[in-house]
């Protein structure tokens, strides 16, 4: 069974970071897409960023420059590193499994979510 297990968060003020993680089991982790989503109340869900097996990423502009996504395949954990972080950053963060080999719009396994707030 998949278990992905979201941790991390918590409260920042502006410009500071945070390192969220995500353990997954019950699969083979390192072929798979890996995503970091998010949704802040009243707002659309968002994908911030994705990483696949050749460890290629893709960030949502809003994050770009900012936020790094990784992850090693040996602890089968990804990671998103979150700097100078804003308010509008506010939200939560939940870790997602995609497709097999490479990153599309199709993802299967949600995390239970991990929330970051930031003050100004």
């Amino acid at each position: 069974q998949v278990h992905l297990v979201e941790s991390g968060g918590g409260s920042v003020q502006a410009g500071g970071s945070v390192r969220l993680s995500c353990v997954a089991s019950g699969y083979d982790f390192s072929p798979f897409c890996m995503a970091w989503f998010r949704q802040a109340p009243g707002k659309e869900r968002e994908k911030v960023a994705s990483i696949n097996i050749a460890n290629e990423t893709d960030y949502a502009s809003s994050v770009k420059g900012r936020f790094t996504i990784s992850k090693d395949n040996t602890k089968n954990t990804l990671y998103l590193q979150m700097s100078s972080l804003k308010p509008e950053d506010t939200a939560m963060y939940y870790c997602v499994r995609g497709s097999y080999y490479i990153c599309t719009s199709s993802y299967d396994y949600w995390g239970q979510g991990t929330q970051v707030t930031v003050s100004s």
